[in-house]
Formats: C-alpha cells, structure tokens, sequence
C-alpha cells in the first residue's frame, strides 16, 4: 500500500510542527523568568519578625524602611517563597519605606524574607526582616 502525500496532510504537519515550536518557547521563557536575577544571600543577621493571616485573593503589604541609598543598600528577597500561597503584585517607595504588595493566591503558608545587602550582587546581608504569610 502507498502513502500519498497531499498538500492538506502537509499543511496539517507543518501547522503541529508550528504549535509544537511555539509551546516550547511559551515553556522556555517561563524557565528563564523562573531563575533568580541576583546572586544568594549567604547568612542572615536576627531581625524583626511578623505573621499576618489571610484569605486568598486578599492582598498583604509589607513595608521596610528606605535602606541608605548613597552607601548603595538595597533591600532584596533573601530566601524563596511560596508562589502558591502568595505573588508579588506591587513594590513602591511610600515615605520612609518601601512597600511590597502580594496578593494571596491560594490556601498555605509561606514566609518572606528579606535582606538588607549593598547592591544586588552582595551575599551578604546587613539587616534581615522576616514575615510569615498564613492564607487560610
């Protein structure tokens, strides 16, 4: 039995072929998003700590003090988070402080912690401040 190839069966491959490519761009720059962009905070200095309890689809600010810009300290996420539990939606500068929103995105706890560093390559951290999110 022989196979003919028509231009419809051609133009099928070639449009499966096309969404094939396409998925996996689509899946590499989500991998690429996915890396951190700053170098590890090595050891954390103690400080303060909160725990804030909320519902999904509600929205949680943390603040943390405006760090000494002419020395070059910037404040960073020090350790990973949950993104099941919580997204970062938001960040500003608010009087003396930068403020970080998250939106809650589903049930569980995650805790946020942040460092105090000289620029973003810096692994170590001057201050610390650590929050635990619980979306019940």
């Amino acid at each position: 039995m022989t196979s003919t190839v028509t231009p419809s069966r051609i133009a099928r491959r070639l449009l499966a072929l096309g969404l094939m490519t396409i998925a996996i761009g689509i899946a590499l720059a989500f991998a690429a998003a996915a890396r951190p962009n700053s170098s590890p905070v090595g050891h954390l200095p103690t400080g303060p700590s909160s725990t804030t309890t909320t519902t999904p689809g509600q929205f949680v600010a943390v603040a943390l003090p405006i760090a000494r810009r002419k020395a070059g300290f910037v404040w960073r996420t020090a350790r990973p988070y949950d993104t099941r539990v919580v997204r970062e939606v938001s960040e500003a500068n608010i009087g003396s402080n930068v403020v970080l929103v998250f939106k809650a995105v589903g049930r569980g706890r995650t805790t946020l912690i942040f460092a105090l560093t000289r620029g973003d390559t810096s692994p170590k951290a001057v201050q610390s401040a650590t929050h635990l999110i619980r979306a019940v």
